[in-house]
C-alpha cells in the first residue's frame, strides 16, 4: 500500500464529539432518606453504631439524589442480594445482562436524535459496562437493540471502572482520526446491581461504594471533518493518555465473585490523586503546546471524575483552583451521584449546556481549552486534552431533527 493511499484512509482532523445523550432508571432515590432505606430493606437495622456511620457517610457525600434500578420490590424478591457475602451473582448478573443494553439504548438514540443521522451511517460502537459480563456482549446486544448495521465495528470494554469514560473516548479518538468517514457511537452504561449488598462491620470500604454509587448511562456521537451545516460539534479531542500512578497498588479493587462485585479502598486515593496531578496535566500539556506556554489551570474548564468530594476537594487545594472549575462535577455528582464511567460524561453534558444558558462564547464555558480526567481502579487516571468550539444559538436538536436519528 502506498503512503498517498495510507493518507487518503486518515481523517485531517481532530476526533470531534458531535452529540451527546444520557438516560438513567426512573427510581429515584434522595440521599437524605437513603440510610433508612438501605438499613431497612437490608434488614440490618440492629447495626446502630453502623447506621449512624452511614448516615454521616451520607450526608458528607455531596450527594442530593441519585437512580437505581434496583427498588424495594426486587430487593424483596432477592433477598441474598441484600447480604453482605451470600451466593448471589446468577441473580445479578440476569438483571445487568438486560438492563445494562437497555438503559445504554436509551441515551444512545437521544445522543442519535442530537446527530440527526441515520443510523446506518454509525461504522463503530464502543461500549463500556463494569455492570457485568456476558457472550456476546452488551455491545451485541445494543447493535441489535438500535438496529444498527450487521457489519458495525464493535469494542467491548468490560470492568474498566470509574476511568472507562476516559478509556472509551480515548479508543473512540483513534478509531476516529485512523478511519476517514468513520461515525462512532461510543455508550457507557451503569447499573449497582452487581455491587448492592448489605452492611457489613469489618469492611467499611464495601459501606463507601453505598453511600456513593448510582446508575446511569451516556451515549456519544464521535467522528472527524464534521459536515458543515449537518452536523454540530461539541468538543474536539486533541490528546489523550492514561497513567498507573505510582505506589497506588491496591487503591481501588473491584472483585467478581460469587456474591457479586466487591469493591475495596484500601489505601489514600485522594491523596494519591492530588500528589499526582500536577504531573500528569504537565505531561498532557506537554504533548498538546509543545514550547509554547500552555494556558493556567484556571484558564481551562474541567471535567474531572466526581468519585467522592474528597476526590475534587484535594484536587482543588492542590492546583489552587477556583471554586468555579470543579462546579460542574459537583453539580452532577450532587443530582446523579458516581455512575462510574458514564460520569464524565454527564459532567461534559452539563458543562455545554450551562455555557449555552449562560450565553458563553465556546462550549467550553468561554475557555478555549479544557480537561477530562477519569479515575479509577489501579490506580488508573485516564486523561483528556479537549478544545472546545463555538456555541450555536439555541442548542439542543432542532424539530427538523427529531427523528430518533431513523432511516429516512
Amino acid at each position: 500500500m502506498s503512503m498517498s493511499s495510507r493518507r487518503v484512509e486518515r481523517s485531517e482532523g481532530p476526533a470531534t464529539i458531535l452529540a451527546i445523550g444520557t438516560a438513567n432508571p426512573t427510581n429515584m432515590l434522595e440521599q437524605s432518606t437513603y440510610p433508612d432505606f438501605y438499613f431497612n430493606i437490608t434488614k440490618s437495622n440492629n447495626m446502630t453504631e453502623l447506621k449512624e456511620k452511614f448516615r454521616r457517610m451520607c450526608e458528607k457525600s455531596g450527594i442530593k439524589k441519585r437512580y437505581m434500578h434496583l427498588t424495594p420490590e426486587i430487593l424483596e424478591a432477592n433477598p441474598a442480594m441484600c447480604a453482605y457475602w451470600e451466593k448471589s451473582l446468577d441473580i445479578r448478573q440476569d438483571i445487568v445482562v438486560i438492563e445494562v443494553p437497555k438503559l445504554g439504548k436509551e441515551a444512545a438514540v437521544k445522543a442519535i436524535k442530537e446527530w440527526g443521522q441515520p443510523r446506518t451511517k454509525i461504522t463503530h460502537l464502543v461500549f463500556c459496562t463494569t455492570s457485568g459480563v456476558d457472550m456476546p456482549g452488551a455491545d451485541w446486544t445494543l447493535a441489535k437493540l438500535l438496529g444498527l448495521r450487521s457489519n458495525v465495528k464493535r469494542i467491548m470494554l468490560y470492568q474498566q471502572g470509574c476511568f472507562g469514560g476516559g478509556t472509551a473516548l480515548r479508543v473512540a479518538k483513534d478509531l476516529a482520526e485512523n478511519s476517514k468517514g468513520a461515525r462512532v457511537l461510543v455508550v457507557c452504561s451503569e447499573i449497582t446491581a452487581v455491587t448492592f449488598r448489605g452492611p457489613s462491620e469489618t469492611h467499611l470500604d464495601s459501606l463507601v461504594g453505598q453511600a456513593l454509587f448510582s446508575d446511569g448511562a451516556a451515549a456519544l456521537i464521535v467522528g472527524s471533518d464534521p459536515i458543515s451545516n449537518v452536523e454540530k460539534p461539541c468538543f474536539q479531542m486533541h490528546w489523550t493518555g492514561s497513567n498507573i500512578l505510582p505506589e497506588s497498588d491496591g487503591a481501588i479493587d473491584g472483585h467478581l465473585r460469587e456474591v457479586g462485585l466487591t469493591f475495596h479502598l484500601l489505601k489514600d486515593v485522594p491523596g494519591l490523586i492530588s500528589k499526582n496531578i500536577r504531573n500528569i496535566l504537565k505531561e498532557a500539556f506537554e504533548n498538546v503546546f509543545g514550547d509554547a506556554e500552555p494556558p493556567s489551570v484556571n484558564d481551562i474548564f474541567w471535567i474531572a471524575h466526581p468519585g467522592g468530594p474528597a476526590i475534587l476537594d484535594q484536587i482543588e487545594a492542590k492546583l489552587q483552583l477556583r471554586p468555579e472549575k470543579l462546579a460542574a462535577s459537583r453539580a452532577v455528582l450532587a443530582d446523579y451521584g458516581n455512575m462510574s464511567s458514564a460520569c464524565v460524561h454527564f459532567i461534559l453534558d452539563y458543562i455545554r449546556h450551562k455555557s449555552m444558558e449562560n450565553k458563553c462564547t465556546t462550549t467550553g464555558e468561554g475557555y478555549e481549552w479544557g480537561v477530562l480526567f477519569g479515575f479509577g481502579p489501579g490506580l488508573t487516571v485516564e486523561t483528556v486534552i479537549l478544545r472546545s468550539v463555538q456555541c450555536p444559538e439555541g442548542g439542543g436538536a432542532t424539530e427538523e431533527e427529531e427523528d430518533d436519528g431513523r432511516e429516512s
